[in-house]
């Protein structure tokens, strides 16, 4: 399984930063490769959801649809999450929104598995650099919009 470590360090109180990545159906209104993201189910402490999620890898024209069980840890302000069904052969990972001297440190590990049908190790390769360019789309998208709620625009 291939895995794919990023972090980002985020000039927003770790609060806010948390509170926008929690609100995962937002995501397709300011990160182009996510098409939607629907809850499909939620607990009643909200600790736990199940999402449905789009997207889209434009370099190789193929659509990526999975749904994946959220844990959501306010007291360690954490979110482990994996695949229940979908495209991915396996998905799982981590993120940690964690205290910074300039703010918060979101750092998000996945683990994944994604085989392409007729296609050979260079695809991989590819699929690896686009699974990247996601998380890193994730990353960045959750700064932008932490870092301009910090300024009050």
């Amino acid at each position: 399984m291939a895995r794919v470590e990023l972090e980002t360090v985020i000039h927003a109180p770790l609060e806010t930063v948390y509170a926008i990545a929690r609100d995962v159906e937002a995501f397709p209104e300011f990160m182009p490769d996510v098409k939607s993201v629907k809850i499909l189910e939620k607990s009643a402490d909200g600790s736990r959801t199940l999402t449905e999620w789009v997207a889209y890898a434009s370099q190789l024209k193929l659509q990526v649809k999975w749904t994946e069980e959220d844990i959501w840890d306010d007291a360690h302000h954490t979110c482990r999450f994996r695949q229940v069904k979908g495209d991915y052969d396996q998905m799982e990972g981590l993120w940690e929104f964690l205290p910074h001297a300039e703010g918060t440190l979101f750092r998000s590990t996945l683990d994944y598995e994604l085989r392409v049908p007729l296609l050979g190790a260079i695809v991989q390769k590819v699929v690896h650099h686009l699974v990247t360019q996601n998380l890193k789309g994730i990353l960045e998208g959750v700064k932008a919009q932490a870092e301009a709620k910090a300024r009050g625009s």
